[in-house]
């Protein structure tokens, strides 16, 4: 793919650079993403895809795609290709550099039958509960496992009886044998490995055991040769553990851990674990709901790699957590699909128009620019007739002052067409109003004044005898508070957007839309962005998804729909 590097300085990378001018690692720079097949992705890891990626692309390096496979109780190749998929749609590729945890069983196993032998781990036979119970707390010091002192050859014993598979879940854990006193939790003998009788996705049932995050981490980006390790910074505390581990077996080499801040972006949720909830429970419509943040949910609504890429160029990469509005990541989506994007006419909520000093039987095709600024998209014809949809919120009978669009005996612009101006408006019993009745003016064709007289509007329109009817959908923020979880007494569900989704069953589009190929995007004209939805659309009938809207009038709103939700 060709793709500027992205250019932009972090600590990171003045870390490595540092590291490159004294040679270290012979100059290499290798740096790993190691996600948990668990889950779709969301955007918080095309931060970290970016990073990983980006940087050792940036030094001439590699970057491994890497599955930490070491829970099959919670894993699914599902997942395995939602992942692979997802980090090709990012842009970056690879190749010879997909790995997998599990494809270091024997080495791991082999690793941690060395931490025995140096009498550095031990089997303990204590439950989870009484595990939890002698930690200790921030404050007060852990207790010692009364399994501690087992000789050198019980524990290689028992560690040998465990991987045979003679004991049931739980009944023994393989602990590191650090510091019951340690100030930092993470070292007080923390898991190396439990029992699991369950089937691995690739491994089968080879193994009973499956080793920790914190054990195989460390050990997995050895074997790689993995030079830095990026990851964020709730692993911070678990550094001592990561190099102690390195420092106790005879590793390769030994990378160094880097930590930076992990996303959270207002108005949603980056818990994995919630995500899931949110689809098993049917508040969405899966993984790739256009209103979840994962990034199948972002590609189906719209989205572009190279704006979820500028994105993460924007918000930088810094130690400091923060909260990132939304709004800073549909201006990176606006500002890749404005250059992008051809232009059609379509409306959403139609009034129609007669005009009635229009012949009844006269058919007239307009030239209309696929966009302003690139001629090099050409151009299309469009349809006029007497009868028109338009926008009902163009028109207001009693006007503000400073609205500007039609109102009765005022005349506006129809884009590309002509001036009118409506004469006569028509409601039903029920004082709705279903017709306008309007006069055109012939010698404005085109939409140019015949006479430099001035209106103050131009809107968009279809004609009705040829309009193509669409399915529409509109997303919005998924939530209506900028923070879901806050208070973590409260239920996170409980502020749902209940106007995420509005579906427009029969939005009239301009008939050049009926054979839109899936996937394709569209600029509804004084609208928004559109999408052709991939998975719903069929051959003559593509459905359309709201990426974005053309500005972001949610920051207007958000104050007082933060208010209205308090408490």
């Amino acid at each position: 793919m060709n793709r500027a590097l992205n250019p932009a300085s972090n600590f990171i990378r003045q870390i490595i650079e540092e590291d490159v001018r004294a040679n270290k690692n012979d100059g290499r720079v290798v740096t790993r993403f190691p996600p948990e097949p668990n889950g779709y992705l969301h955007i918080g890891h095309a931060k970290s895809i970016c990073l990983n990626f980006g940087t050792a692309e940036h030094f001439g390096g590699h970057c491994n795609l890497r599955f930490d496979d070491t829970n099959p109780e919670k894993e699914s190749l599902e997942y395995v290709e939602s992942i692979k998929r997802d980090v090709r749609w990012l842009g970056y590729e690879f190749d010879k550099h997909l790995l997998h945890a599990s494809d270091y069983f024997q080495q791991l196993y082999e690793y941690a039958v060395q931490l025995i032998e140096r009498d550095k781990a031990y089997v303990c036979s204590l439950s989870a509960e009484q595990m939890r119970a002698q930690r200790g707390t921030l404050t007060a010091p852990g207790t010692n496992s009364p399994f501690r002192n087992r000789s050198i050859a019980e524990n290689l014993d028992l560690f040998t009886r465990m991987r045979q598979g003679e004991f049931d879940d739980g009944e023994h854990v393989l602990r590191a044998k650090i510091d019951m006193a340690s100030p930092n939790i993470n070292m007080r003998d923390p898991a190396l490995y439990r029992v699991r009788h369950l089937s691995h996705q690739l491994t089968g049932d080879s193994w009973c055991i499956y080793p920790m995050y914190d054990f195989t981490q460390c050990l997995s980006d050895a074997i790689e040769g993995v030079t830095h390790s990026l990851c964020t910074l709730e692993f911070e505390d678990h550094r001592p553990l990561y190099d102690w581990v390195l420092d106790n077996v005879d590793a390769p080499c030994h990378p160094q851990q880097i930590e930076f801040s992990r996303l959270s972006l207002d108005y949603t949720i980056m818990s994995k674990r919630l995500l899931t909830e949110l689809v098993s429970e049917n508040y969405v419509a899966g993984w790739d709901d256009p209103r979840m943040p994962t990034i199948s949910g972002l590609r189906r609504r719209g989205y572009t790699p190279a704006s979820v890429r500028d994105f993460c160029d924007r918000i930088g990469v810094t130690k400091k957590d923060n909260i990132i509005e939304m709004g800073v990541l549909e201006n990176s989506v606006r500002a890749d699909l404005e250059l992008r994007t051809p232009r059609v006419m379509g409306v959403l909520r139609p009034l129609r128009i007669v005009i009635d000093n229009y012949p009844d039987d006269r058919v007239e095709e307009f030239e209309a620019a696929n966009h302003p600024q690139d001629a090099s998209m050409g151009t299309r014809t469009v349809p006029f007739c007497r009868e028109l949809y338009i926008e009902r919120d163009d028109f207001l009978e009693d006007p503000p002052k400073k609205f500007f669009r039609m109102a009765p005996g005022r005349e506006v612009r129809l884009r590309y067409a002509y001036f009118i101006t409506c004469t006569d408006v028509i409601k039903d019993n029920a004082g709705n109003i279903v017709t306008l009745h309007c006069r055109y003016d012939p010698d404005s064709r085109g939409g140019k004044s015949p006479d430099g007289r001035k209106v103050k509007a131009t809107i968009h329109w279809v004609s009705a005898r040829h309009a193509f009817a669409a399915e529409v959908r509109l997303y919005d923020r998924l939530f209506t508070v900028p923070d879901p979880l806050g208070d973590k007494e409260r239920d996170f569900k409980s502020f749902l957007n209940g106007e995420s989704l509005k579906l427009v069953a029969s939005a009239q589009l301009e008939p050049s839309l009926a054979n839109a190929e899936p996937a394709s995007h569209f600029q509804f004209e004084r609208l928004g962005y559109f999408y052709v939805d991939p998975v719903d659309s069929m051959p003559g009938m593509p459905r359309f998804n709201r990426t974005v809207t053309l500005r972001d009038t949610w920051a207007k709103q958000a104050p007082r729909n933060a208010a209205s939700n308090k408490g």
